[in-house]
């Protein structure tokens, strides 16, 4: 294998880059998570996750991928025979719906277009239809990272509200926290789960659960067995004052720094940065797609994400042979199709510690690797993105 010279360009939509300020802060010894110099750290980290989350109610932080997050917030609000509502939006709403059948819990879908985005009336639909209140949650995610699409979660919660019904509302936050809007109190979201791998720009092995009083209070009847995932044994009142098991010491060093890190840029600059690196991406793709080049895979312009952006090849070419080409000839690692969208579509992420030249060496490589894999497209989209970018 030849050398590689530089760095790669990390393009995947996680795991994300992680600053070097993040590196330096983790690069340190251990503290005993039992002593007070590490529980006011903690106490610190969960306070700020409190502000990328916006809410004012309960945080708790475990030792687990993204998935733990779901899983634990299935088993504390949900019994043997529930059923939760689930809109299917992509790889990971299937995702989630096959964890909860190894618990025995019934999923009801509302079929979807992965293209256009979760329909809120259709949710709404079956809600009213639910006479007997069985379904005991709504599960949505808000950006579905398989397919580029940002779902509207505050919709989601009006026709749940219009619906009269009684669900709990939980929300997959993995790819859209730190990264585009996401505000948990003022959306009326019960349970919101995030991972630490993407906007929050730390390894994987951390994720985060925001609880509403309501789901708390919901927690004490549900009888799904768990036990790390116990969020009562974590808490004391609305604190969390334990850890399930050791403490994730050096995760919890570095979401310090990355925390001091979003709140020197801001939560609105951060946004608007993701906006503009995501626009410019966008812009890039309108212009590769002429002449029946790849394409958006979101179909819905009021819906694009902002964190990541999927990218459907011409019928009749696989983009694995172009993330092959982009990685192998210029060291740029990309996101690959998930489930049915395999060999279909490809995916850059642009979130978490990224600029416009970092995103703009990415967006040439693709360019570049387009010739290199026989891929058609139309000419001039890393010159859409640089004209977007220098007037932005």
């Amino acid at each position: 294998m030849p050398v590689k010279r530089g760095r790669m360009f990390f393009m995947n939509p996680g795991p994300t880059n992680i600053p070097d300020r993040v590196l330096r802060a983790m690069d340190r010894p251990a503290l005993d998570f039992a002593q007070a110099e590490f529980k006011a750290i903690a106490l610190e980290c969960f306070a700020g996750l409190k502000r990328v989350f916006r809410t004012e109610q309960i945080m708790v932080v475990y030792a687990a991928s993204g998935h733990g997050a779901w899983e634990s917030a299935l088993v504390n609000v949900c019994s043997p025979g529930d059923t939760v509502l689930v809109p299917e939006t992509g790889h990971f709403s299937l995702s989630w719906s096959e964890m909860v059948r190894h618990y025995g819990v019934e999923i009801e879908t509302v079929p979807g277009d992965w293209r256009k985005g979760v329909d809120p009336a259709a949710v709404e639909e079956r809600l009213k239809a639910d006479k007997d209140h069985k379904i005991r949650a709504v599960l949505q995610v808000h950006n579905e990272t398989s397919t580029g699409v940002a779902h509207p979660v505050a919709a989601v919660r009006k026709a749940i509200d219009a619906a009269k019904h009684p669900a709990l509302y939980l929300v997959d936050t993995i790819s859209s926290l730190g990264s585009f809007d996401f505000r948990m109190d003022d959306w009326g979201v019960d349970v919101a789960v995030g991972g630490s791998q993407k906007g929050l720009m730390l390894p994987p092995g951390m994720c985060f659960t925001g609880i509403s009083r309501k789901a708390l209070a919901a927690s004490q009847s549900a009888t799904l067995p768990r036990e790390y995932w116990n969020w009562r044994r974590m808490l004391d009142g609305e604190r969390q004052v334990r850890f399930a098991g050791t403490a994730p010491v050096h995760h919890i060093f570095g979401l310090q720094e990355s925390l001091k890190m979003i709140e020197e840029e801001g939560l609105d600059a951060i946004f608007a940065r993701h906006a503009r690196l995501g626009e410019a991406t966008r812009r890039c793709v309108a212009a590769w797609s002429k002449g029946g080049g790849p394409e958006l895979f979101c179909t819905n312009p009021e819906l694009v994400s902002n964190s990541v952006t999927a990218i459907q090849v011409p019928d009749g070419h696989d983009a694995n042979k172009l993330r092959d080409v982009c990685l192998e000839r210029f060291n740029v690692s990309l996101g690959g199709g998930l489930n049915r969208l395999n060999g279909k579509v490809f995916r850059i992420g642009h979130m978490g510690d990224l600029n416009e030249p970092m995103l703009m060496g990415a967006l040439s490589a693709v360019e570049m690797g387009f010739g290199v894999a026989g891929i058609p497209h139309g000419a001039g989209g890393v010159n859409a993105a640089m004209e977007y970018l220098k007037a932005a």
